[in-house]
C-alpha cells in the first residue's frame, strides 16, 4: 500500500492506493472521528462492494443512500435525497459521509457533506480509474447545471482517500480507457517522463496489468497532490488540470449528461486543445500526432459526435468556470509536459479547430468503446 499525503496544514489527508483496501478496518477507524457514518454509493457499485465497506464500519453506527448511476444524475435531487436520508436517520453535524463509487458519486457525496450543517467530514472510496486518479482527490465537489458542467458545487477536502486497485476487476473495457484519459493529462501539463513512460506501457495498461496500473494511480495522485496543495483554491497553477475541460464539458453538455463518459469527452477535448495550440504555433504537428495515436490505442474519440455544431459548442464553451468578466480562458500547451492558462487565442483559429474536428466526425463512432 502506497500512501501519499495532501499538504494542506490543518485540512491535510492521506490518500492510500493498494489492493484489497476495502476490508481494512483500520483505514476506516483511524480517519474517521464521528460515530455516525452513511455510505452514499450507486446501482451499479453497491452489489458489488457495499457489504464489503460496511463490515469494515461495523464498530461505526451505519445507514446507506443507493442513488441511481449515470451523469445525468448527478443533481440537486441528488444532494437534496442525502441531506434527507441524514435528517431522517437524526444524523449530526458531527457526522461522517463515505462515497463508496466513480467520479459522481463522489462529487455529489462531498456537495451534500459540504452542505449539510453547514459542512461534514466525508471520504473517498473511488471505484473508478478516473476516480482514483483525478476526481476524489482535491475538494471539488458538485452537481451539473442543464446548462453547464458542475456549475453548482463547493470546495471541500476528503478526510482520507482509499483507493483500492482490486474493484478496478470489475469495471468494462470503457470507464478504464476513460479513466486513462485523466492520466494522460498529466503528463501533458506538468510530467514529461510520465507520458513517455505511458507511451511506452500502453499496452500493459489497456491489458489491466497489476503493476501499470498501480504506477499510474500513483503517479497521478503524486502530482496532483502537489498541485493542490501549491493552490487548493483554483487562483493559479491548478487550473492547467483543466486541460481539454473546457472543450470537454461543451461536448457532455451538448450531448446530455451520460451520452458519453467524461474521460472520453476530456481526451477529445485535449486533443482539440493541442490543435488549437499548434495552429497558434505554440507546438509541431507532432505533438498532435503523438496525442491522437494515444487516445486511438486507447479507444478513445478523436473527432466530434456526428451533426455536433461547431458554433453551438462555442457558445457552450463561454458557459465555463474559468471565463472571467466575459472573457474565455483556455488551458493550451507549450509542449509535451508544458501548459499555460491563457485568454491570448485567436477566435478564428478556435473556430479553425472545432471545424477541424467536426467535418472529421464521419469516424467518430469509432474513437470511443
Amino acid at each position: 500500500m502506497k500512501k501519499i499525503i495532501v499538504e494542506l496544514g490543518e485540512r491535510s489527508y492521506p490518500i492510500y492506493a493498494g489492493n484489497d483496501l476495502l476490508g481494512k478496518e483500520n483505514l476506516f477507524s483511524e480517519n474517521i472521528k464521528s460515530r455516525q457514518v452513511m455510505v452514499v454509493s450507486n446501482t451499479t457499485v453497491a452489489p458489488l462492494y457495499l457489504e464489503k465497506v460496511m463490515q469494515s464500519l461495523k464498530g461505526f453506527d451505519t445507514a446507506s443512500v443507493i442513488l441511481e448511476d449515470g451523469e445525468q444524475y448527478k443533481t440537486l435531487a441528488a444532494v437534496n435525497d442525502i441531506i434527507t436520508a441524514l435528517l431522517e436517520k437524526r444524523f449530526s453535524r458531527n457526522s461522517c459521509l463515505v462515497a463508496l463509487g466513480g467520479g459522481v458519486v463522489g462529487d455529489i457525496t462531498g456537495f451534500a457533506a459540504a452542505c449539510y450543517q453547514r459542512g461534514i467530514d466525508f471520504v473517498q472510496i473511488p471505484t473508478t480509474v478516473l476516480a482514483q486518479v483525478d476526481s476524489s482527490v482535491g475538494g471539488k465537489t458538485g452537481v451539473n447545471h442543464a446548462a453547464g458542467k458542475n456549475m453548482i458545487g463547493a470546495f471541500h477536502q476528503p478526510q482520507a482517500v482509499i483507493a483500492d486497485t482490486s474493484v478496478l476487476d470489475t469495471l468494462d473495457d470503457r470507464e478504464v480507457s476513460a479513466g486513462l484519459a485523466e492520466v494522460l493529462k498529466y503528463g501533458l501539463i506538468r510530467d514529461a517522463g510520465f507520458f513517455d513512460w505511458i507511451e511506452d506501457n500502453v499496452d500493459s495498461l489497456v491489458n489491466r496489468e497489476p503493476e501499470a496500473l498501480a504506477y499510474i494511480i500513483e503517479q497521478s495522485c503524486s502530482n496532483k497532490a502537489d498541485i493542490v496543495a501549491e493552490d487548493e483554491r483554483e487562483s493559479g497553477v491548478r487550473a492547467l488540470l483543466n486541460l481539454g475541460h473546457t472543450f470537454g464539458h461543451a461536448i457532455e453538455t451538448g450531448l446530455g449528461y451520460g451520452t458519453w463518459l467524461h474521460g472520453e469527452a476530456i481526451a477529445l477535448g485535449m486533443l482539440m486543445a493541442a490543435d488549437l495550440s499548434r495552429r497558434m504555433g505554440w507546438i509541431e504537428k507532432e505533438v498532435c500526432e503523438r496525442i491522437e495515436s494515444m487516445l486511438l490505442k486507447l479507444k478513445l474519440p478523436v473527432t466530434l459526435p456526428d451533426n455536433f455544431d461547431p458554433e453551438k459548442m462555442r457558445e457552450l464553451m463561454s458557459v465555463d468556470k474559468k471565463a472571467k468578466d466575459g472573457v474565455l480562458f483556455l488551458i493550451l500547451l507549450k509542449g509535451i509536459g508544458e501548459a499555460v492558462v491563457t485568454d491570448e487565442f485567436d477566435e478564428d483559429l478556435l473556430m479553425e479547430t472545432l471545424n477541424h474536428f467536426a467535418s472529421n466526425n464521419s469516424s467518430s463512432s469509432e474513437g470511443k468503446g
